[in-house]
């Protein structure tokens, strides 16, 4: 229970307020609890990244100081604009891999329910 409440405190979602940028799909699970524990996935995207490993790197040492161990699960693309109130996510990670767009997008709903957010599996 102590895991579950701790998992609580990792934000679903942390991307950019808008543009076009990286961003990577991540499990996130307490440190020492194993691959089976229980887990959740989230979502990390920014400008500011050069690669997808850019990301990676600073969600997890981050997330490591709290207690917490991930893994990337992929990446891709997503285009937020904010006026639209839309989203996009597409491409995939040469590094990572492609993340599994669904799954980034129903975290995405979930953070932003106003929002029109698509996916596709095409483009870089």
């Amino acid at each position: 229970m102590a895991a579950e409440a701790a998992l609580g405190r990792v934000a679903d979602v942390e991307i950019d307020g808008g543009g076009v940028f990286k961003y990577v799909l991540l499990r996130v699970r307490p440190r020492h609890a194993g691959t089976a524990a229980a887990g959740k996935e989230v979502v990390r995207g920014h400008g500011w990244a050069e690669y997808h490993a850019d990301i990676y790197d600073k969600a997890a040492a981050e997330l490591e100081r709290q207690g917490f161990d991930c893994e990337c699960l992929g990446g891709g693309r997503i285009s937020h604009q904010q006026e639209e109130k839309k989203i996009h996510v597409y491409g995939y990670s040469v590094g990572f891999g492609r993340a599994k767009h669904s799954v980034t997008t129903e975290k995405l709903k979930a953070m932003y329910p106003d929002y029109e957010i698509t996916w596709a599996d095409e483009g870089y």
